[in-house]
């Protein structure tokens, strides 16, 4: 039961920042960079799915050991290299396979995930920690 009330708080984290990123931040650079390559419309089952199990991933290798270890730091290097590693593949995949994909999109987007993986790991962990939820 206690993995639920994390995951929440997680998911709450996640679709805070994210949609920030993506609603405010980095839908004209999108745009711009790869509007070619974007559908008109999104394929919000996809997205969720990905979303939902982004955020499984990052509890699991990142949130639980810096719960179990009582560590914020556990929680911040361990979130910012999921987050790395899964954007990473998507990116690097991209450059390496579509034509035309941007750089500057990989190095952005590398950047954007090693960043989220470690505020929502670090954050959820804080507020987690703090209701004594763990």
């Amino acid at each position: 039961m206690p993995w639920i009330r994390v995951y929440l708080v997680a998911v709450i984290v996640f679709f805070g920042i994210d949609l920030v990123w993506l609603g405010v931040v980095a839908q004209r650079f999108y745009q711009k960079q790869i509007g070619f390559l974007l559908s008109p419309n999104v394929n919000w089952k996809a997205a969720i799915s990905f979303y939902l199990l982004y955020i499984v991933g990052l509890i699991y290798f990142a949130v639980r050991p810096a719960l179990f270890n009582n560590s914020w730091q556990t929680a911040l290097f361990t979130g910012a290299f999921f987050g790395f590693i899964t954007y990473a593949t998507y990116d690097l995949t991209n450059l390496a396979t579509l034509k035309d994909w941007p750089l500057l999109v990989t190095v952005v987007d590398l950047i954007w995930g090693t960043t989220l993986g470690a505020s929502v790991s670090t954050f959820t962990y804080l507020i987690v920690n703090r209701l004594n939820w763990f």
